[in-house]
């Protein structure tokens, strides 16, 4: 425990003495044998962390040595803890849930081996029936006329991997109301959350502080150089899709522009301080019918790192930032700055909106964070008035009050409307997407039909002029 508490220590410790220190512990534990889930636990992300902000390439290589011994360090370790969202995904252990069919199908293809159905957690083996009636001839007559009938006999009399023939078999909206749990068995996996890398030409080291907060403006970051951005060669963004789908799987998560990703236009940014980002839209048959979707997923020395989603409309774009919890006491204030300075320099957009549910609205997780704050301090400030007034009195008594943490109550009551950064932020107070989606006819459920309505109507044609006709859609809220 104390060699842990030791090496827990080391994280935002720099210099060539931090560096043999943190390389000392690493060998230490190295060699250590330790069998408590939440010992493994601690040690695991800690050893990520510190290969994503490693301080020297000693301390790299012995942090990856830890990691790629953990299908080893596994074997005989009760599983149940791991299989919580915040740590899942560790070599020797294993995921298990119902993936959307994009991401079934990328997993059962390039993981086919240890992807198996679940059938201990499969709750509706029964809906089975009328599918395999289908493909199978002779289980249709079990579907017809037997109460009770053995689907998962039928689906492995099939030659190959059931879940993926399965999933070859069936479209996609099938297999999504099927509910199929999918075990992900890990193993020593290069795609396990130990193991998974980018590869990359030069790491960052180091040497020096973190940068904290005060060291970032968005301001300044809006108004510097534009980022170099690349067009992925097809090959390479084939691979660094797979990549993101496999370190969001392990994660327990599903992201609407990983789901449909538009794969002839990956591009590439360095960030910076070893950070790359990689950025994306959704197929031309995917996209939605008002906001522009862009998703991306930024790595650190290779190591994914977390992922954005942006939701762009005239000069607003709405961004969900998640950074997985390993890396939470790494840069984030600097890396969010660069990344709304690439969404600026992109999409045009200069007015950037943080969702409720970010904040803590109905987020527990958020509201433990204080992420509200984290806005707050960059600059963001809500657009609604009576929430703005109570942050200021908040502020007020934190500056007044060395110590003081806003009591949860009063985080959720600030989480309750959107956070705003840009001039124009309160002209966007109380606009409602949904509200506006109710002035495009439906048809009586003919979605080709309605498809073609809503491109004629006057609503939506407004989004093909000019921006100067904001305030004219603004007036539908």
């Amino acid at each position: 425990m104390r060699v842990l508490d030791a090496l827990g220590e080391c994280k935002g410790q720099f210099g060539r003495d931090a560096a043999r220190g943190t390389s000392a512990l690493l060998e230490r534990l190295l060699r250590v044998r330790l069998r408590q889930p939440a010992d493994l636990i601690r040690l695991h992300e800690t050893a990520l962390f510190l290969r994503a902000f490693p301080q020297s390439p000693r301390v790299t290589r012995l942090a990856d040595e830890i990691l790629l011994s953990f299908a080893d360090r596994m074997r005989g370790v009760d599983p149940a803890p791991f299989d919580d969202p915040e740590v899942s995904g560790i070599a020797g252990t294993a995921v298990s849930t119902n993936f959307s069919y994009e991401f079934a199908r990328s997993l059962a293809t390039r993981h086919a081996r240890s992807i198996t159905i679940d059938w201990e957690n499969f709750s509706r083996p029964d809906r089975l029936g009328s599918v395999l009636g289908r493909l199978i001839p002779l289980a249709y007559e079990d579907y017809a006329v037997e109460p009770h009938g053995d689907w998962r006999a039928w689906l492995e009399k099939e030659p190959g991997n059931s879940a993926e023939w399965l999933i070859q078999k069936v479209d996609g909206v099938t297999y999504d109301l099927l509910e199929i749990p999918l075990r992900w068995d890990l193993g020593d996996s290069p795609a396990s959350r130990s193991a998974l890398r980018l590869p990359r030409r030069a790491l960052f080291y180091h040497s020096g502080l973190f940068l904290k907060r005060g060291d970032v403006s968005i301001e300044a970051e809006l108004a510097a150089p534009p980022l170099s951005l690349r067009r992925v060669a097809p090959r390479r963004a084939h691979a660094v899709l797979g990549v993101i789908i496999d370190a969001s799987a392990t994660r327990y998560r599903e992201l609407y522009g990983f789901q449909h990703p538009d794969k002839e236009h990956v591009y590439h940014a360095d960030l910076g301080r070893g950070v790359d980002l990689y950025f994306f839209g959704v197929l031309r048959e995917r996209r939605l019918p008002l906001r522009a979707y862009h998703s991306a997923m930024f790595f650190k020395n290779g190591v994914p790192m977390g992922y954005v989603e942006a939701l762009s409309l005239f000069e607003r774009c709405e961004i969900g930032f998640n950074l997985y919890y390993t890396f939470r006491e790494g840069e984030t204030a600097w890396l969010y700055a660069r990344i709304l300075k690439l969404l600026h320099q992109e999409l045009g957009v200069t007015c950037f909106s943080i969702d409720p549910y970010q904040l803590g609205h109905e987020n527990e997780e958020a509201i433990a964070s204080g992420a509200f704050w984290f806005y707050y301090k960059l600059g963001f400030r809500p657009a609604a008035r009576n929430i703005a007034q109570q942050a200021e009195r908040e502020a007020a008594k934190a500056a007044a009050q060395p110590g003081y943490r806003t009591p949860p109550s009063i985080l959720r009551r600030l989480a309750a409307a959107p956070l705003y950064y840009g001039s124009t932020g309160s002209d966007w107070e109380g606009f409602s997407l949904r509200r506006l989606g109710t002035t495009v006819p439906s048809l009586g459920g003919d979605v080709a039909r309605a498809k073609r309505a809503a491109e004629e109507t006057r609503y939506l044609r407004l989004l093909q002029r000019r921006r100067d006709l904001r305030q004219q859609l603004l007036r539908l809220r």
